[in-house]
């Protein structure tokens, strides 16, 4: 019997009409396997993954593969964007394999759901090198059966590997920070930007890490080459806005053709800052171009958005998205060869004979002609929305909108769109009002049931994005959001080693409690936290505070082990330490000073208005200001500068 009809996740009811006897993860699932004594398939995926379609059609959907699965196994049927604590566990199990990761993730498991084999695609017929599905069922079924001691010994090793703790690195400072950024900085394509090869990622926290590199070295060349390239590169999409996953060449002409909330989130910030740096036009139009998308394809009724758009429509990765010149000459008619010649539209197509949507041989033009082709867009975008659109997820998920949130609220303070705080805003009542109970968030909310409790890149993406709109609106209740979900994150999430681990305490149907510090497609929470900590401490001036961000960063560095730049959101934090200031703005006029200090880039600022609810919270500047008085103070460390009354000179002086 499928059960996964009752599911909320749209992933698992994509499965819900399989012949397959899905179970989903839990508890019963467990127990079952466990009166059976058979062993776990345990199959994990997303609903925008293109090949996890592909062995869904191939498998799940065939009843002769079915019923090989139901005689042999309990099967479960996991979304790792609903579970990301089960799916880093097995993914990891997969890696200590000396397996590529990836999805679908197909696991075997005990009935104690403790992991001895696994894979990730397996094709209904043996091919390129990879056993039949079937093969692979029967194989793995008898060696349980029939050699329990190679399974006991697959079972005994991973779970020796899952229990090594990392090795710790060398001690961070100003002069370790700065050789990994030129690391960095040498390792970028010098051509097309990002890491060099292919499949390309764009890795926005190592982006942004570049930004940092640039104000010590005055060299915004890396960080500037790989968003340009992005944006002119397919992964863009030029008519709709937005970023798909990733590029599968080195040059990101062609798109793995998902688009991601939390990909977009993060790009939305960088690109914002770029265009805060540069006059070209390219940065202004990709951030907006990600507002507009999530505006009319992502936000949902309740103010909140959803989590994915599929790479398939129609059965085919990319159909929504590809053109044949003929089509674009149907549409855009005298001026289909202007737009052609910009576009890197020809008769036989830049991939598979179709044609992918580009600007890599960056041609000029003029402000006009600039305004011309967004016309043509205009009109080939309305063509487009006839097409049959691919599937939207739309699961909220509390840490991808929160990373949303803040990305909002930071780059409307640098491109002066205040519209998007209100976006920002609409998105945050929604979540801390409906997936937050006494302080802890649920992961993941559709149709009014909430998955809880959540991760703790939930409690730290929220407080961050609290923090964001504090800075953006000194509205003090962001405030102590920002500092009660904090305490929350320390309270339920963290560990005896001093970091957070990914799941609550209470858990109890994972076999492990995973601490990983390194980021992944989402900022890692503990980066996440250590900047929170440090943004706090810089808003409070309470020595207290500091020491306390000081010593969990100082924790987590250790943590990153042999390999730093995989921790780039923990450097960021770092940086912020080393360079960040805290703008502090006091008196009834002020304004103007705030305006100021929030045109300041977000990497290594954060803005303290204290014109509304007085100055006795930030005891350096409480000993500095008469009573009635307007002035704006930098502060970095224990220490402040003089009051400041004049914008031009903040401007100067940051």
């Amino acid at each position: 019997m499928n059960r996964l009809a009752k599911e909320t996740s749209p992933y698992l009811l994509q499965h819900r009409e399989n012949p397959v006897d899905w179970w989903p993860w839990g508890e019963e699932a467990l127990a079952e396997a466990r009166r059976q004594n058979k062993p776990i398939l345990l199959s994990v995926g997303y609903a925008a993954c293109h090949w996890c379609h592909v062995m869904a059609h191939e498998s799940f959907e065939d009843p002769a593969t079915a019923r090989v699965m139901n005689e042999l196994f309990v099967n479960i049927k996991v979304d790792r964007e609903e579970r990301p604590d089960i799916d880093f566990i097995y993914m990891s199990v997969l890696q200590t394999l000396g397996e590529q990761g990836g999805w679908p993730l197909t696991m075997f498991l005990t009935p104690d759901a403790e992991p001895f084999w696994g894979g990730t695609y397996f094709p209904r017929e043996s091919r390129f090198g990879r056993p039949a599905f079937v093969t692979v069922l029967k194989e793995i079924a008898r060696l349980f059966a029939e050699e329990p001691d190679r399974v006991e010994h697959n079972r005994r090793a991973i779970a020796a590997a899952l229990a090594t703790r990392p090795e710790t690195g060398p001690s961070f400072g100003e002069g370790t920070l700065l050789q990994l950024t030129e690391r960095l900085a040498r390792a970028i394509d010098p051509v097309n930007g990002g890491l060099p090869g292919a499949p390309k990622f764009p890795n926005p926290p190592l982006i942004e890490l570049l930004w940092r590199r640039a104000a010590r070295k005055d060299d915004l060349r890396p960080f500037l080459l790989t968003l340009e390239r992005m944006a002119r590169g397919g992964i863009h999409d030029h008519l709709g806005g937005g970023f798909a996953r990733y590029a599968v060449d080195e040059r990101w002409l062609v798109p793995h053709f998902e688009k991601m909330l939390y990909d977009n989130a993060q790009l939305l910030e960088l690109y914002a800052l770029a265009a805060h740096v540069s006059a070209d036009p390219l940065y202004t139009d990709a951030a907006d171009g990600i507002v507009a998308w999530l505006s009319r394809e992502m936000a949902l009724p309740g103010g909140a958005f959803a989590a994915s758009l599929d790479a398939d429509s129609e059965g085919e990765e990319g159909r929504f998205y590809v053109w044949t010149a003929e089509e674009i000459e149907d549409v855009l008619e005298e001026d289909a060869a202007f737009f052609a010649a910009h576009y890197d539209v020809s008769p036989s197509g830049n991939w598979e004979g179709k044609v992918i949507l580009n600007r890599l041989a960056a041609l000029p033009a003029t402000a006009e002609e600039e305004q011309r082709l967004l016309v043509l867009r205009q009109r080939l975008l309305a063509r487009r929305a006839e097409r049959i659109a691919p599937g939207r997820d739309d699961k909220v998920l509390a840490d991808w909108n929160g990373l949303t949130i803040a990305a909002l609220a930071r780059a409307a303070l640098l491109l002066r769109r205040p519209q998007w705080i209100s976006l920002a805003d609409r998105a945050y009542c929604f979540i801390s009002e409906s997936m937050c109970q006494s302080g802890q968030f649920g992961h993941s909310w559709r149709d009014g049931r909430l998955v809880f409790p959540g991760m703790a890149s939930d409690q730290t993406a929220m407080a961050r994005a609290a923090l964001a709109l504090y800075e953006a609106t000194g509205k003090k209740a962001y405030l102590d959001d920002a500092r009660e979900w904090t305490d929350t994150a320390e309270s339920r999430y963290l560990t005896e080693d001093g970091i957070l681990a990914m799941a609550d305490g209470a858990a109890r149907d994972v076999i492990l409690r995973p601490k990983p510090t390194h980021d992944d497609a989402v900022p890692n929470a503990n980066g996440m936290h250590a900047e929170n900590l440090q943004r706090l401490a810089a808003l409070s001036g309470e020595p207290a505070d500091q020491i306390k961000a000081d010593r969990f960063l100082d924790n987590l560095l250790a943590h990153a082990g042999q390999a730093p730049l995989a921790h780039a959101t923990a450097l960021n934090a770092l940086d912020f330490r080393l360079s960040g200031s805290a703008i502090a703005v006091v008196g009834p006029e002020g304004d103007s000073l705030l305006a100021t200090a929030r045109a300041v880039p977000y990497p290594n600022r954060t803005v303290a208005d204290l014109t509304r609810d007085g100055i006795a919270g930030h005891p350096d500047i409480a000993r500095s200001v008469p009573p009635g008085s307007t002035a704006a103070f930098v502060c970095r460390g224990s220490a402040c500068s003089a009051p400041v009354t004049e914008p031009d000179r903040l401007t100067d002086l940051l």
